[in-house]
C-alpha cells in the first residue's frame, strides 16, 4: 500500500503552472496541479484515457468539451472524456488539485517528491 498526504509539501511555480507525477505506471496515472492565482492551464485533451479531477484546495474555473466555465472548489470531482477538451484557470487564490488518468504501456513506475510507501 502506498500512501501520502497530497497537501504535504506543495510547490508552486511564479511563471506556469505546475503539474507534479506522484505515481506513474502502466496501470494509471496520477497527477498533482498546483496553480498560483491567476494562472491558467490552455485548452487540451488526454486522447487516450478520461481524465478525473479531484480540487483538494482553492477556487478555479474548469471548462469542458461545451466551453461552459463551472466554478469549482475543495471535495469537488470533475469526469472529462476521453479526448474532450479542457481548460482550468486559478481564480484569485491558488489552486491545487489531483487528476488520474490511464497508464501508459510499458512506463516503469516511479514517484517524484518524497518517499513512497508511507503508511
Amino acid at each position: 500500500m502506498y500512501s501520502m498526504n497530497l497537501l504535504d509539501e506543495l510547490e508552486f511555480h511564479a511563471a506556469n503552472p505546475n503539474a507534479q507525477p506522484i505515481y506513474v505506471d502502466k496501470d494509471g496515472r496520477v497527477l498533482r496541479f498546483m496553480l498560483k492565482a491567476g494562472q491558467s492551464i490552455r485548452e487540451h485533451n488526454a486522447p487516450d484515457s478520461p481524465f478525473y479531477v479531484v480540487v483538494l484546495q482553492g477556487h478555479g474555473l474548469f471548462s469542458g468539451g461545451d466551453g461552459q466555465e463551472l466554478r469549482v472548489g475543495p471535495h469537488d470531482l470533475l469526469i472529462f472524456a476521453p479526448g474532450e477538451n479542457h481548460e482550468i484557470k486559478a481564480q484569485d487564490e491558488d489552486l491545487v488539485f489531483v487528476g488520474f488518468l490511464q497508464g501508459v504501456p510499458g512506463t516503469r513506475p516511479y514517484r517524484i517528491g518524497g518517499e513512497l510507501g508511507r503508511g
